[in-house]
């Protein structure tokens, strides 16, 4: 079995940390670099850095600062934002990126992830979903969750496997920020639908949540932010709790 990986996540927007709640009402959370630094020492286990605005500014990701923060860190590093081209690909794992992240630009031009995964391997291809359930349906949004697409999230996750895609990056808009535990359901289909490793993204609030997503579903990491940022939640409390209920977890 595939051991739980314990993620944060790194907002990013004009050089500085961020958080939100349901996509909006965004505060600062913070200097990437420090808190990248921090999370190598407390044990997490991957980093993601997201540029939140990238697309939606029609720019490439901050590659000078994806740089900095891969020069502090040794562990694995995605990074996601504003990523429309093999040269960007090329750029951030120049600049330290171990793998990337393509959302809007996947839904836009699918074989973008056959490209990236034929040139640099599926190991580096993630696919980011951004999900809201709406009348009951579960549908992918774009554009940092703007733009409602007519996609179906369940499909566009077993459509992203064919592609070529390593794994998939499920954060639920309807849970995200609000700390009331990640969306169970939608999480749950999605890696059942799939054979590649998704990583569970939004409403992470207390440890018990972690257990719950690892436990009622097949995802193999959490990701979280504020509860990270501000330490609410210390990584290697939380992983010795996982541990101590029997949750194969890397080592904290």
């Amino acid at each position: 079995m595939l051991k739980k990986r314990i993620i944060p996540c790194l907002d990013i927007r004009d050089g500085r940390t961020v958080k939100g709640i349901n996509f909006v009402e965004i505060q600062d959370a913070g200097d990437p670099i420090d808190l990248a630094q921090r999370y190598v020492e407390e044990g997490a286990d991957e980093l993601v850095f997201l540029d939140i605005t990238a697309t939606i500014e029609n720019r490439k990701t901050l590659i000078d600062l994806v740089r900095k923060i891969a020069a502090v860190i040794n562990i694995p590093f995605t990074v996601g934002g504003g990523i429309n081209s093999l040269d960007d690909v090329s750029q951030l794992i120049n600049a330290g990126a171990d793998k990337v992240s393509i959302n809007s630009s996947a839904v836009k031009r699918p074989e973008l992830i056959s490209e990236i995964s034929g040139k640099f391997g599926n190991q580096c291809c993630v696919v980011a979903i951004d999900t809201k359930l709406e009348e009951g349906e579960h549908i992918v949004f774009v554009h940092g969750g703007r733009t409602r697409t007519s996609v179906k999230t369940v499909d566009w996750a077993k459509q992203v496997e064919t592609l070529g895609a390593g794994e998939i990056l499920l954060t639920s808009m309807n849970s995200d920020g609000t700390k009331s535990g990640f969306a169970i359901d939608i999480t749950k289909k999605v890696a059942e639908a799939v054979n590649i490793p998704v990583i569970a993204s939004g409403g992470a609030g207390n440890e018990e949540h972690f257990n719950e997503v690892f436990e009622k579903t097949k995802a193999t990491g959490a990701l979280a932010a504020s509860i990270f940022h501000y330490g609410e939640i210390p990584i290697p409390e939380l992983k010795m709790k996982l541990i101590n209920d029997g949750i194969p977890i890397r080592k904290v």
